[in-house]
């Protein structure tokens, strides 16, 4: 029985990940690239410097960096280690380019959506901001029904989302790396991740801000440290592998090391949809996190949030990307059921560091996850507020909580792909929106680019509730 359900989920995840999803997603982050006029080039120039840069005056319940560092934890989790390695094995190395390419057009598309959330965002009476697509959605388009609607089905999307890219997947990656590097079972590992879990949540999202700025920072230097290690000590298969990365990113065949191509639908396929996984330009989830952002116009936190495809995929993902591949032509005696493997595969890469090389794997694993059930709690949490109202919120948690605890026990490769289906279901209506509304972001981007301090004139209006 349980066969025929996973069966039914693999072919629905087929169907869903086909072109038309690829074009849909790819071609919003090309097509957004031109409407913002290469919004890039501002990401680094003036995206990075003002994410440390406090506003303190403006609305808001966290700063820049706060909002910031909760959308990176929520980001920045196994898509970025055990979701490369899965890309490689499914779509070939060629999946490294597309899901790096995913991440530099994708800074477009992550720009847009922040942008929107915040300028459409409500406040609630007792003072909290809320935003994202469903508020972007149902306050922005013209066709107030049609947005409502969609607005409603994206809110309902996110929050079965959040059971899994946020939590299941994440829970079950820090179960299975302590279980094989430290001998606790899966089961207690749950456990003691549903009680942290739980410590933090409910404090809401000061707390949950509270503990990313302090937890991603430390955690991405951490691994990113790592990675650099690793690719001193296979220095010499560097240059083979960004070629072997490039070449088989467009033709199937075979390459040094045992790698095999399996064409440019496959390779995109897998990048693109781990590209998504890893940095979600493009869902409408770290828009959620920006929403809450003190800022004194749109742009200025949009510009902020960008830079977190930058962290996530254009450096982090790519150096995972680059260290697998190397490690492989550098070890042709890696066989195929390790390579099909994203776990084993970065376990064998990062023991190449003698003594410490599974400890940063381990810990990075685990930062990396447990950030993510932080971050994507607070998303669930605006999700399920914005059908249920507030009483949502206390069995939202509870069940956010029981999902971490039994979560070890549940096959991962049906996670995995339940979490792509749910991811792509969410990214759908959000990318609607970026469309419909992008005279808006074009028009708030003209406004405020080159003035980056002024004041939106527009007061954040009180949700009625």
């Amino acid at each position: 029985m349980f066969g025929q359900i996973a069966d039914w989920i693999y072919k629905v995840d087929g169907i869903i990940w086909g072109w038309w999803l690829i074009i849909l997603l790819f071609g919003t982050h090309i097509f957004m690239t031109i409407r913002t006029g290469f919004i890039q080039r501002k990401t680094f120039s003036k995206g990075i410097k003002l994410s440390v840069t406090k506003d303190p005056e403006a609305e808001g319940e966290v700063s820049n960096f706060g909002a910031l560092t909760t959308a990176l934890a929520a980001t920045i989790g196994t898509g970025n280690i055990v979701g490369v390695g899965t890309a490689i094995a499914l779509g070939g190395p060629g999946a490294v380019l597309w899901c790096w390419l995913s991440g530099v057009f994708g800074i477009a598309t992550k720009y847009s959506e922040s942008l929107i959330a915040v300028k459409y965002r409500v406040k609630t009476k007792d003072g909290r901001m809320q935003g994202g697509a469903m508020y972007a959605l149902s306050r922005g388009l013209k066709w107030k029904g049609l947005g409502k609607a969609l607005g409603l089905i994206f809110a309902i999307f996110a929050a079965f989302a959040s059971f899994g890219i946020g939590c299941a997947t994440q829970v079950n990656a820090i179960a299975n790396i302590v279980q094989e590097n430290v001998g606790i079972p899966k089961a207690a590992v749950g456990i003691a991740v549903a009680v942290l879990t739980a410590i933090v949540i409910f404090g809401g999202i000061k707390s949950i801000a509270k503990v990313c700025e302090k937890l991603v920072p430390f955690m991405a230097i951490f691994y990113v440290l790592g990675c650099i290690i690793i690719l001193g000590i296979n220095y010499d298969y560097i240059i083979p592998a960004l070629s072997t990365i490039f070449k088989l990113a467009f033709t199937p065949g075979a390459a040094a090391g045992g790698l095999v191509g399996s064409g440019i639908r496959l390779a995109m396929q897998y990048g693109i949809a781990r590209g998504l996984f890893s940095n979600e330009s493009g869902m409408g989830s770290a828009p959620i996190a920006a929403a809450a952002a003190q800022t004194r116009n749109p742009v200025r936190q949009a510009l902020v949030s960008s830079t977190g495809t930058v962290w996530d995929t254009v450096v982090v993902c790519a150096l995972t990307g680059l260290v697998l591949v190397s490690t492989i032509m550098k070890n042709p005696a890696i066989n195929a059921d390790q390579i099909e493997d994203g776990g084993i595969l970065t376990t064998l890469a990062f023991g190449q560091i003698p003594v410490l090389g599974p400890i940063i794997l381990t810990l990075g694993i685990i930062c990396f996850a447990y950030s993510t059930i932080l971050g994507w709690a607070y998303y669930g949490e605006r999700a399920v507020e914005y059908f249920a109202g507030k009483k949502g919120l206390v069995p939202y948690r509870i069940l956010y909580v029981a999902v971490a605890a039994i979560a070890p026990i549940v096959a991962l490769d049906v996670v995995w792909a339940l979490a792509d289906i749910l991811n792509a279901l969410m990214a759908i209506p959000n990318l609607i929106a970026v469309l419909l509304l992008s005279n808006v972001i074009a028009k708030e981007t003209k406004k405020y680019i080159n003035n980056l301090d002024a004041w939106d004139e527009e007061p954040v209006p009180v949700l009625d509730e």
